[in-house]
């Protein structure tokens, strides 16, 4: 069984289809990229993903379980997590109060515990801490534990979207363009990052990215999209030189 499969999938605004027929399966431990043109569809698979938006018709299933049979909130107990294209922060907090936020998924004491502050909560609040800084370690980030995220660069900013995806302990992770508006140097960065979620956390990865040379870097399999649908499927090299992913997506005349 792969880890997630998505069938037949249609969503449509108004009377135009953002995504048209579209399936595809990603396998557990995978780097699976989508890419494609803007418009193509690309986040609005995400947002059906996430629950964000309903798809008229269609199937997408995590680990066997049906996720059009879930509303938003429940999806992170599922295991997925995600980032977004535009970075969605607690800008005035910092970035320790940010990856916490992280970790509410995973809270399972009440408000009368929690305002008594027992033991069970003090044990809890160690090991949302304790996972917190196993996170900061990774990317190290430690030098920015205590610094408000206004005060960051974009690039920082970036990785402490990543980071709070990350204290959620995801199986499965989508991320929308994580190298969008990085320098060669940050994007170089964020491949090595992306190799060590996948091989040290043994986390699941599906990203949109428009930067074939991370794609490149870290991608097992690539699904190009076109007007919602699904032009090609196969390894980097293979969807590159597609003919009709080069003529939609490359500007290449067939």
């Amino acid at each position: 069984m792969s880890e997630l499969e998505i069938n037949n999938l249609v969503l449509a605004f108004g009377g135009v289809k953002a995504i048209n027929d579209v399936s595809f399966s990603v396998e557990r431990g995978e780097v699976y990229a989508i890419i494609g043109p803007n418009g193509a569809g690309k986040s609005t698979i995400f947002n059906a993903i996430s629950r964000i938006y309903t798809p008229k018709s269609g199937s997408i299933k995590f680990q066997g379980r049906e996720l059009l049979d879930m509303q938003a909130h429940e999806v992170v107990n599922t295991g997925i997590a995600r980032t977004f294209q535009n970075i969605e922060l607690f800008e005035n907090a910092t970035v320790l109060n940010n990856l916490l936020v992280g970790r509410a998924s995973k809270v399972r004491t009440g408000a009368f515990s929690e305002f008594f502050f027992t033991p069970r909560v003090r044990r809890e609040e160690h090991e949302h801490r304790k996972k917190v800084e196993e996170i900061l370690d990774l990317l190290a980030m430690q030098h920015h534990r205590y610094e408000r995220v206004a005060d960051l660069s974009y690039g920082a900013r970036k990785n402490v979207e990543l980071a709070r995806a990350l204290c959620a302990e995801p199986e499965l992770l989508l991320l929308d363009e994580p190298a969008s508006g990085l320098n060669p140097e940050e994007t170089t960065d964020m491949s090595f990052w992306l190799k060590d979620i996948k091989e040290e956390l043994g986390v699941t990865i599906v990203m949109v990215e428009h930067d074939m040379n991370l794609v490149g870097r870290i991608a097992d399999r690539v699904l190009a999209l076109a007007g919602g649908e699904v032009l090609a499927v196969g390894s980097v090299t293979e969807v590159q030189s597609n003919p009709i992913v080069q003529a939609a997506y490359l500007g290449v005349t067939q």
